[in-house]
C-alpha cells in the first residue's frame, strides 16, 4: 500500500482546516473518547433536534492526523441521520477499517469522504486512532438510547 493514497490533499485539508472542531455550546449530548495506545482524545459534542435527528456534531482535542482527520470526516457525515443510522454508519466504519468491509461502492456510496480511510486497514497502528471518534460516537448513542 502507498501511504500516498490516504495522506492525499483531500485528507490533510481535514487536518490543516476541519470544518466541525469547535466545542458547541448548546449540546444535548456529549461524550469522551481517548486512545490510550498513543494518546489521541477527543471530546464529542451532537445536539439532537426535536425530530431526533442529528443536527450539529463537533469535537474538540488532540491526536494524530488519522484521528482528527477521521473526527471531522465523521462529523460532516453524522448532520441530518438519525441515531439509528449514525449507529449503522459506526459499524460500516469499523468494518471497513478493520478489513471486514471491502465492497467499495457500499463503502463510498454510505462513508461519503470518510472512505478515503480504507487503507487504515492496511496499518494495524492506526486503525484505533481512525476509530476513535466513531467508537465515541457509538458510546454516546447507546448510552442515551
Amino acid at each position: 500500500m502507498d501511504v500516498t493514497s490516504l495522506y492525499n490533499e483531500q485528507f490533510m485539508d481535514h487536518v490543516t482546516h476541519p470544518d466541525y472542531k469547535y466545542p458547541l455550546d448548546d449540546a444535548t449530548h456529549e461524550h469522551d473518547g481517548v486512545n490510550p495506545s498513543c494518546g489521541d482524545e477527543l471530546r464529542l459534542y451532537v445536539r439532537l433536534g426535536d425530530d431526533g435527528r442529528i443536527e450539529e456534531c463537533a469535537y474538540t482535542g488532540h491526536g494524530c492526523a488519522v484521528s482528527m482527520a477521521s473526527a471531522d470526516m465523521m462529523s460532516d457525515l453524522m448532520v441530518g441521520k438519525t441515531p439509528e443510522e449514525a449507529l449503522r454508519l459506526c459499524a460500516l466504519f469499523k468494518g471497513m477499517v478493520t478489513g471486514a468491509e471491502k465492497d467499495n461502492d457500499l463503502l463510498e456510496d454510505e462513508l461519503d469522504e470518510a472512505a478515503l480511510l480504507k487503507d487504515v486497514s492496511h496499518m494495524p497502528a492506526r486503525v484505533k486512532c481512525a476509530e476513535l471518534a466513531w467508537r465515541t460516537l457509538q458510546e454516546m448513542l447507546q448510552e442515551k438510547a
